[in-house]
C-alpha cells in the first residue's frame, strides 16, 4: 500500500493511501463529470484536440463546492497570484 504525500502552498500537508480511492474525493468528483463527456472505455486517440479543449474549458469553468464555490480556473489563478506575490523579484 503506497502514500502520496504532497503539500498545496496555502492548504498545509495532505496524506493519502494510494490504494484508496474514497480519501481522493474531489479527484473521484472529477472523473465522474470527465465520465458525462467520455463514458468509460472510451477512445479518446480518436477526438481533435480541439474537442478535448473544449471539454477542459467546460471544466475548469464549472464551480465545485471544494473550492468554495470558485471555478478551477479560479482558483488557479489565485494560487499562481500567492506565489508571484511571495517570489523575489530580482532588478
Amino acid at each position: 500500500m503506497g502514500l502520496l504525500i504532497f503539500e498545496l502552498p496555502r492548504q498545509g500537508t495532505e496524506f493519502r493511501t494510494v490504494s484508496a480511492p474514497w480519501q481522493r474525493g474531489s479527484n473521484e468528483n472529477t472523473n465522474g463529470l470527465l465520465r458525462q463527456f467520455f463514458p468509460k472505455g472510451t477512445d479518446l486517440s480518436g477526438l481533435s484536440q480541439t474537442a478535448l479543449n473544449d471539454v477542459a474549458r467546460l471544466m475548469n469553468d464549472r464551480p465545485r463546492k471544494t473550492l468554495g464555490w470558485n471555478t478551477p480556473a479560479e482558483a488557479m489563478a489565485e494560487e499562481l497570484a500567492a506565489i508571484r506575490s511571495t517570489v523575489a523579484l530580482e532588478t
